[in-house]
């Protein structure tokens, strides 16, 4: 009998949508990290976009200069690169590493409203579709499993109670020496639900084929052990 050398395991594209703080970027990279497969935030892109429009003065208080950024969002370039001392990718805006600068409330208060306009989420999709090409990914964000990826193989849906996810955003920024308000963040995290619910284009929403995952009141080690149980399951790897 001739010999057949056994087949690659089939890659699959895996999209992780959310409300946010809901711990999708960590269970992401965990889960990338586990099956050898690419993360990508997609989340941190908007949060680089609005950086971007911070720190040139696009946006000033609550104003938006949308005709100057229109003109320049095809200027920015987000990428990924592998961080040795994290083990997980950092965000880079035109070839400067902004991890750290786009992890601030400063950013995270005023993100949606540069992820709702409809000219950065086009710009946006378009990079991380190309990102996805080759699959053996996993994206996270809030639409990747409706917009982004509609086709991919794995799609889960993470919920949990606001004020869980305030208190996950509160201890994180807390431990990197911030000075925050656990009042504020909870109200910041309201807000984004709204937002990130009602806007025109790219709605969060559940896919209608997207696993529902509430968080709530799992540890970390039940939600890992859940997500590699999904992904065994759909790739045959039982």
């Amino acid at each position: 009998m001739q010999w057949h050398p056994p087949l690659p395991m089939k890659k699959i594209t895996i999209a992780i949508d959310g409300f946010s703080s809901c711990g999708k970027s960590t269970m992401a990279k965990e889960l990338a990290h586990s099956v050898g497969y690419i993360y990508i935030d997609s989340g941190a892109m908007y949060r680089a976009v609005t950086l971007y429009c911070i720190e040139s003065g696009i946006l000033q208080g609550e104003t938006v200069n949308t005709e100057r950024l229109r003109r320049e969002i095809g200027t920015l370039r987000v990428c990924f690169h592998f961080n040795p001392t994290t083990h997980h990718p950092d965000v880079w805006l035109n070839g400067i590493n902004v991890e750290e600068k786009i992890r601030t409330m400063d950013v995270s208060s005023r993100v949606s409203q540069i992820a709702a306009l409809d000219f950065v989420r086009a710009a946006m999709v378009a990079q991380q579709q190309a990102m996805g090409q080759e699959k053996g990914l996993v994206m996270d964000g809030r639409d990747i499993g409706t917009i982004v990826f509609p086709d991919a193989e794995l799609k889960i849906f993470v919920t949990a109670t606001p004020e869980v996810r305030a208190r996950r955003r509160y201890d994180e920024l807390t431990a990197k020496g911030q000075a925050v308000s656990f009042d504020e963040i909870l109200a910041n995290v309201k807000e984004r639900d709204y937002i990130d619910q009602h806007r025109a284009v790219g709605p969060l929403r559940q896919a209608a084929d997207a696993i529902l995952l509430d968080n709530t009141l799992l540890s970390v080690d039940q939600q890992r052990q859940w997500l590699i149980a999904q992904f065994k399951r759909v790739t045959d790897t039982e």
